[in-house]
């Protein structure tokens, strides 16, 4: 896991997150996911023209004198996310363009380096009721490395699973939190004004993460944060300072359960795929020399040899050099590109064969 005895793991930390943070061990937290303040409330956007609130954020924990302090409040509590984040861990941030800006050039001044900026597309936005400006449709997310030079995660293959077998794009469509996935007290109203949807952080926490790593949240509100990484088997710091809230994400933890050890498993990326060269199929017998390879329109057949090499015409080498001769191309991943003609004469890709032997 890689954090130290001392990080309260699986816990909801009530009270202030400068000072919760500070008692928090050096490298201690692999990710870090934060939704602080919006700072609102010192635009003096929260009116309709009726002088009602609008569907907004109206806390104490909201309010800042100005931007001096909101800009000095952000530096404290994102240089100690710094400190507890480790080498190879990395940190979101979301905001909207109340504070978005703001954010993005305190993390750099810190040090961060930034990745990526995610534009969250939101399904069903609240409409601008003054009709002066168009309609805040999205937020955006700032993922960054400790530093330029980190080696950090990113699980590129479980993210292009999770986009139906297409590259992760940096614009996310997910709907807001609402239905039965919305935190509601007895009255009937919302617990928490700014819930975000448990799609948001499933994907956050799947893109950077693995099984049994250690995620903290500054601002953890309703608790969306520590309710995805207990389904997904990691553990999660939170921190909040309002008592209501964290009383009611401890409640909304508590009744999660997570996902069984197998579900668990995200598609590994190329450099953590064991090497199996294709010969060592043909070696226990799980492709036999003499076997036909075809490519899944059936376009080109090479035979299997006994040494681990195909044929192809005049065509002969490996299931790569031979996939890419077939095709004039430059390069070919032969596991994706030939499948074995079954006795049946259905196809079976050969990466199966690999996972298959790999496992």
């Amino acid at each position: 896991m890689g954090a130290g005895l001392d990080v309260p793991l699986d816990k909801i930390l009530v009270g202030d997150c400068i000072e919760e943070l500070r008692a928090l061990p050096p490298a201690s937290v692999h990710a870090i996911f934060a939704d602080p303040p919006y700072n609102l409330q010192l635009r003096g956007t929260l009116h309709r023209p009726d002088h009602s609130l609008v569907d907004a954020v109206d806390d104490e924990w909201d309010r800042f004198a100005d931007y001096a302090t909101y800009d000095s409040f952000t530096r404290e509590w994102l240089t100690e996310c710094r400190r507890v984040l480790r080498k190879d861990g990395t940190l979101w941030l979301i905001g909207s363009y109340h504070n978005v800006f703001r954010l993005g050039t305190a993390l750099q001044d810190l040090g961060f380096w930034i990745l990526n900026d995610v534009i969250w597309r939101k399904a069903n936005p609240m409409p601008n009721f003054r009709g002066r400006r168009f309609t805040n449709a999205h937020e955006t997310l700032i993922w960054a490395a400790r530093g330029q030079e980190a080696k950090y995660r990113f699980n590129y293959a479980a993210m292009k699973a999770l986009n139906d077998d297409l590259q992760m794009r940096s614009d996310w469509f997910i709907p807001l939190c609402t239905g039965h996935e919305r935190l509601r007290d007895k009255a009937g109203g919302k617990v928490h004004p700014t819930q975000k949807p448990e799609a948001l952080l499933h994907r956050v926490i799947l893109s950077c993460t693995q099984r049994g790593d250690v995620i903290l949240d500054p601002f953890l509100g309703s608790g969306t944060t520590a309710a995805v990484a207990k389904r997904l088997g990691r553990h999660f710091v939170g921190i909040e300072r309002d008592p209501t809230y964290a009383a009611a994400a401890r409640e909304r933890v508590d009744a999660i359960q997570p996902l069984a050890e197998e579900a668990m498993m995200a598609t590994p990326t190329r450099r953590e795929q064991p090497r199996i060269p294709f010969g060592n199929l043909v070696e226990r017998g799980l492709v036999a020399a003499g076997e036909a390879l075809t490519d899944r329109h059936r376009r080109w057949t090479a035979t299997v040899l006994a040494d681990g090499t195909v044929s192809c015409g005049t065509a002969r080498g490996s299931i790569h050099a031979v996939g890419a001769a077939v095709q004039e191309a430059p390069s070919c991943n032969g596991w994706t590109f030939w499948h074995l003609v079954q006795r049946d004469g259905t196809l079976k890709l050969l990466d199966v064969f690999r996972s298959e032997l790999a496992a």
